[in-house]
């Protein structure tokens, strides 16, 4: 591949064009491996964004895509419907807590979190109190990078802070992790309740604010304030749904139920993308009426599209059949116990792991992209950002292949003149 060229035509993510270095080109993944076009073989620690859960090129997932390629790869959800579909959301109200029975699909996480600020604004239209339009989020907070998902990123901290007067303006709080922050949320809510719609929360795992971690009874008190300022609770798991915290969904480990819950990234174990927004009865009763104007208006071009529900639907099948959540369960502690090391390396802030997440932070990180090649070096391919140094390998990854990975990070880590912590 000709790189002037390359940098020339596509606009990559994440990066300054003009100072970042060639991309890494994969030309094949196989099991928990990326295959380099030079050759190198390179155990993939990202999960390509904590999506391929069961590993790449799975038989049983690349089966289910091929057949239902041959069959129908797309037709448009408009007036339309067919049984991939139409199984998938039954599996997945199935699966979830209580009554989160009903399924939107969507494009991507950032349009199902989209998805939730239409339903949670509509659903206060359709009760007579349309002032409600506003969101509640939390310092720290990343949910997505289309207009509405920025407006609910921490303000000041995000990767979005560049864009605070273009986008709506929402109410941000700390996390109520302790009784003052609590009453410091209620607080807020309490004053700005007539026009809160909902409050969004990553539930355990604040990830791309900075892989964040907070307890189950933090996410009991956000439910608490929910209900007693009656305005709706929205969950986005689009990072932690699907075992990657040690449960199938981040909130059973919480024993609490939101109103609306988002989902993506792993749902179709990483072969192309797709997320959903699941509502619970309360919300879907309020568009459950006989005037059109009522209707959900929302409907992406390939939402539901057939090949991506396949791929979901064999993803639910490994769910049943192998123990993918107790593989991530019991990977917490080999993550913790592998990346120990590091705290005893200068400038490391803390060490700490949840289920299928290892987190080394620390104070800054001198080059992030030199750090970067160190680990391909290794045989390892990571992306760190901010002040972390982060893992969410796919979840059956082998106990060896965990033990390599957290040596392999400790060890660059800790290379003298790698010039990377401060």
């Amino acid at each position: 591949m000709n790189s002037s060229n390359s940098r020339q035509s596509i606009w990559r993510p994440y990066c300054q064009m003009k100072t970042a270095p060639s991309p890494l080109e994969i030309v094949s993944a196989d099991g928990f491996e990326l295959t380099t076009a030079d050759g190198r073989k390179l155990i993939d620690g990202m999960a390509s964004w904590w999506s391929v859960c069961h590993g790449y090129a799975h038989p049983h997932v690349v089966e289910s895509t091929l057949e239902q390629l041959s069959r129908l790869p797309h037709v448009m959800f408009g007036g339309i419907t067919h049984e991939p579909a139409e199984r998938l959301a039954a599996r997945l109200a199935a699966i979830l807590p209580a009554d989160l029975d009903h399924v939107f699909f969507a494009d991507s996480g950032s349009v199902a979190v989209e998805v939730a600020m239409k339903m949670a604004v509509g659903y206060w239209r359709r009760r007579g109190q349309p002032q409600r339009q506003r969101f509640l989020s939390f310092t720290h907070a990343y949910h997505g990078d289309t207009t509405g998902a920025m407006s609910l990123c921490d303000p000041d901290r995000s990767m979005h802070a560049d864009y605070g007067d273009a986008i709506l303006s929402q109410h941000h709080s700390v996390l109520p992790v302790d009784d003052a922050s609590e009453a410091a949320c209620h607080e807020l809510l309490a004053r700005h309740k007539e026009n809160i719609a909902a409050v969004f929360v990553e539930p355990l795992v604040q990830g791309a604010g900075g892989m964040r971690f907070h307890d189950a009874e933090t996410v009991t008190r956000i439910r608490r304030l929910c209900d007693e300022h009656d305005v709706l609770m929205i969950a986005d798991e689009i990072a932690t749904g699907f075992g990657r915290t040690g449960t199938m969904f981040a909130v059973e480990a919480c024993d609490v139920v939101p109103d609306i819950i988002c989902l993506g990234k792993a749902l179709t174990a990483g072969t192309m993308t797709m997320a959903v927004t699941v509502a619970n009865s309360r919300v879907f009763d309020a568009f459950w009426t006989d005037r059109t104007a009522d209707a959900l208006m929302h409907g992406p071009t390939f939402m539901a599209n057939p090949l991506a529900c396949a791929a979901a639907n064999a993803s639910l099948d490994l769910f049943d059949r192998e123990p993918r959540v107790e593989q991530a369960r019991r990977m917490e502690p080999k993550l913790q116990a592998g990346l120990a090391p590091a705290r005893e390396l200068p400038g490391v802030v803390d060490v700490r792991s949840r289920g299928a997440i290892g987190v080394i932070q620390v104070e800054s990180l001198a080059d992030v992209e030199d750090l970067r090649t160190r680990f391909v070096d290794a045989g390892l391919w990571l992306r760190p950002f901010g002040d972390c140094v982060y893992v969410t390998p796919p979840l059956n990854l082998p106990d060896d292949l965990i033990d390599r990975v957290c040596s392999t990070m400790v060890e660059v880590m800790s290379s003298r003149d790698a010039g990377i912590l401060i």
